[in-house]
This record gives C-alpha cells, sequence and structure tokens, in this order.
C-alpha cells in the first residue's frame, strides 16, 4: 500500500507562505518609511492572513465506522438523495458544508481509506452558500474506498472569491482519518456523500470542525476485499 501524508509542522498552511512573507515584508517597509497610513492597516491584514492559513492539530476519536467532517464550518443542508442528483446517480446522504472566511480552512479526509478517483471541474464562482454553487462553481470531486468497500465522496467547491482549490493527494493513495488532503482559498463549500445506511449524528446549522466532529457512522461492513 502507498500511504501519502501530509504532515505539515507549521502553525500555518504552505499555501498561505506567499501571502504572509508578502505582507510582513511591506508593513516592514512602510513602517520604516513612516508611511504609518499604509503600515497599519497592511499589519492588520497580515494578522488575518495568518489566521485564515492557521493549521491547527487535530485529535480524533479512534472508531473505523466514524466518518468526521473533512472541513470546518455550518452544516447547511443534509439531504437525502433517493434517485441520486446531477453529480452522483446513486442514493446517497449528501451533507453540505460552508466554509466562512473566519474558519480554518484546511481539508481533512474523512475516514481511512483509498483515493478511487479525483475529478476536477473548472466553473463559475457563485456564493458558496447558495444551492447553485454545488453544481456550477469550480470544484473538486474526491472518491474514497474505504476498507470494508463503502464509498464516501467528498467535494471540494470554490466560492465567489475562492479562487484556488488545492488537493495534496493522487488517484491510489491511501490515506488515514483526519489527514490532511486540501484546502480552498477564502471563503468556499465542501459536500460529502455517504452511504444510505450512515447514522447521521449532525443537523441542519451545527457548528463542525475537520477530523474532529463526527458527521455519522458507517452502517455495519460488508465482506472485506
Amino acid at each position: 500500500m502507498r500511504y501519502r501524508k501530509i504532515n505539515n509542522k507549521l502553525p500555518v498552511a504552505w499555501e498561505g507562505i506567499p501571502f504572509i512573507l508578502i505582507g510582513i515584508v511591506l508593513t516592514s517597509i512602510f513602517f520604516i518609511l513612516n508611511w504609518q497610513f499604509l503600515a497599519i492597516p497592511l499589519a492588520v491584514l497580515t494578522l488575518f492572513t495568518i489566521y485564515f492559513f492557521r493549521d491547527p492539530e487535530r485529535i480524533h476519536v479512534n472508531d473505523e465506522r466514524a466518518v468526521f467532517t473533512p472541513a470546518d464550518g455550518t452544516v447547511l443542508s443534509i439531504e437525502n438523495l433517493h434517485n441520486g442528483d446531477l453529480r452522483l446517480k446513486d442514493k446517497a446522504i449528501k451533507i453540505s458544508i460552508f466554509m466562512s472566511i473566519f474558519n480554518a480552512h484546511i481539508n481533512r479526509v474523512p475516514i481511512k481509506g483509498k483515493i478511487a478517483r479525483l475529478s476536477y471541474h473548472p466553473g463559475k464562482f457563485f456564493s458558496a452558500n447558495r444551492d447553485k454553487a454545488s453544481i456550477y462553481n469550480e470544484h473538486n470531486i474526491v472518491t474514497l474506498e474505504t476498507d470494508n468497500n463503502k464509498k464516501i465522496i467528498f467535494v471540494q467547491i470554490a466560492g465567489l472569491i475562492a479562487r484556488r482549490i488545492a488537493c495534496w493527494v493522487k488517484k491510489g493513495d491511501y490515506v488515514e482519518t483526519g489527514q490532511r488532503f486540501g484546502l480552498i482559498r477564502f471563503g468556499s463549500r465542501l459536500e460529502v456523500y455517504l452511504p444510505t445506511d450512515c447514522e447521521i449524528k449532525v443537523k441542519k446549522g451545527e457548528k463542525v470542525k475537520a477530523g474532529k466532529t463526527i458527521i455519522g457512522y458507517l452502517g455495519e461492513t460488508e465482506n472485506k476485499k
């Protein structure tokens, strides 16, 4: 098995380092030039950039049936797709999570398994809390197969000002529960498709944290591969 692990030792995501360094350099220059009217606002913006790209460590409960939220944010909706939808033709339970600019934006693997498929789709940039963003916005679909033949799909969706979807795993990778797999910059949405026998543990409007909040428990396992 080829395990791919993203273990960031920094308190912020690598994606944010260029923005942070630029902010620090420009702020320093403006202070040296005594241009306080530019230095102070830029210093505040730089501090917010550090806050936005924060990458906290998360400890999760060790339970093979537990599915964790892949993103920090608020549960927008929980839908029972009896006939599937435009993205997934099979029956499933779809959970949509909205990430505001104040949420940590590191995405984490909801349950261990193998990355069976990756599918990136360019698109528009509607506000991520609107339903049409789910289909029309730029998005990246990750399909994971668990050790017990369960299929979990999670979708990274760009938002109104999110112009960069980062995905750090590849097809064929074996990934662990809670490990970092990607990031979406500046406000976005993430959707999870679960098997219909999954016991859902969250509700609409609930605040969740990636790699820490359990959104559901998979049903009884099938025969292993």
